[in-house]
């Protein structure tokens, strides 16, 4: 298979004086195609950005971002707005300071603010209680908290959150970044993963189950200092080489060069798509995604279930069933092995919430299933859902769907107007 993620170097024009050159990175994830921001779902919080008085939307509701948007990505309780300039705007929870940003004005936090950060941003990604912002030239800066069982574990420095922007030490340009619910992967330049963050579950992919509670005898440190994931292959002199990586709550899949599918962390209902439901702390080939005839172009996972979408738009979910977010049907057991939603149409992307699963349709509709409790669903009811059903909305009236995103109790949707013949 192609590696059609790959980076390509492109040097930018020469700055400053001694003569210096910049990289350029790019990923195919980089999205570029600009639209409208849309939420529903809990905002009891701000985490839906419409200000003080908005505690919850049954429907999409329209975001007033001063901006085109190209990103929105929902974490547990807040959401990050990445616009067509390259400025972040953030808003939500900032208890453990996620949102990057001086938020001590009343209900500041309920509507976008811009994050101060002089780079141009090309990615971002969030977490429960972090943020993460991928720049042009492939460095990665990063604000908040990660989080264990026990609290608060710190995000450079151990029990040391940051409520700004703050520098990871990397000596390799990241071409892609993407946050699990307390861990962050960072994908090279050159095909390796790097991963920091809570590694309770195996998530890490590096940290034995020895160290995993806060390091061991190591401490902290050995988790929050990124580090390279150790995995061995058969070409590139045993050194095995990634083109993409994507995130569940507790646990990590990554895609070789080759198209082979690893993973690693929390499996207790299969969502890895292991045989057996023990915690995988160092990356598993996962022969269940093996299939000659396709490739695997987008992985999404919650808390206890993933959904994924191969290279001819079909979808599939595995793990457990509970509250319908297998999109398989009433009645349906949990599945250790990729199951194809069948009523759902060609398929772009694929997201999922904690409880929840999104697909987006290849012609710009979004489907929606599972636990209906928050009003995600967009039903505008709080029954699960069971099988997929569209998304609706005066919001979303005349509008294709370009993207989903699920957070903890709420949902973002990037939309663009559609094009009137």
């Amino acid at each position: 298979m192609p590696a059609k993620g790959l980076a390509k170097r492109r040097p930018l024009p020469e700055e400053g004086s001694p003569r210096t050159k910049k990289v350029k990175i790019w990923h195919s994830s980089h999205r570029a195609e600009p639209g409208l921001v849309l939420t529903l779902g809990q905002g009891d919080v701000g985490q839906l950005g419409l200000g003080e008085d908005i505690m919850e939307r049954k429907k999409p509701a329209l975001v007033p971002l001063p901006e085109m948007t190209v990103q929105a990505e929902a974490g547990g309780m807040h959401t990050v707005c990445l616009s067509q300039s390259g400025k972040i705007y953030t808003f939500g929870c900032n208890d453990e300071g996620a949102l990057g940003r001086d938020t001590s004005a009343e209900g500041s936090e309920t509507t976008p603010g811009l994050v101060e950060l002089a780079e141009k941003v090309v990615q971002v990604s969030a977490g429960d209680s972090h943020t993460a912002a991928l720049t042009e030239d492939g460095r990665v800066f990063v604000w908040g908290s990660f989080r264990d069982n026990d609290g608060v574990i710190g995000l450079l420095e151990p029990m040391k959150k940051s409520s700004v922007p703050v520098l990871l030490e990397l000596s390799t340009p990241i071409i892609k970044i993407v946050s699990g619910n307390d861990h962050l992967v960072m994908l090279t330049v050159d095909g390796d993963l790097f991963t920091c963050g809570c590694g309770e579950q195996g998530q890490l992919g590096r940290v034995p189950a020895l160290f995993a509670h806060r390091g061991g005898r190591r401490g902290l440190q050995r988790l929050l200092i990124p580090q390279r994931v150790p995995i061995r292959g058969k070409r590139n002199g045993g050194k095995m080489r990634f083109q993409d990586a994507f995130c569940g709550a507790y646990f990590t899949f990554a895609v070789t060069q080759e198209g082979h599918v690893y993973g690693f962390g929390l499996s207790n209902y299969h969502q890895l798509g292991t045989q057996g439901t023990e915690p995988c702390f160092a990356p598993q080939n996962l022969t269940c995604f093996r299939n000659t005839t396709k490739s695997w172009i987008g992985f999404s996972g919650g808390q206890h279930h993933t959904v994924c979408v191969d290279s001819e738009g079909k979808a599939y979910s595995l793990g457990r069933a509970d509250y319908g977010r297998l999109g398989l049907g009433a009645g349906v057991e949990e599945k250790s092995t990729p199951t194809v939603i069948a009523e759902l149409p060609s398929i772009s992307s694929v997201a999922c919430g904690a409880s929840v699963g999104y697909a987006v349709s290849s012609d710009g509709r979004a489907f929606a299933w599972g636990m209906g409790t928050n009003y995600q669903l967009g039903t505008g009811e709080e029954d699960d859902v069971w099988s997929p059903v569209e998304m609706m909305g005066k919001q979303l009236e005349n509008r294709s769907v370009l993207a989903v995103s699920s957070g903890g109790q709420h949902t973002v949707l990037l939309v663009k107007d559609r094009e009137q013949s």
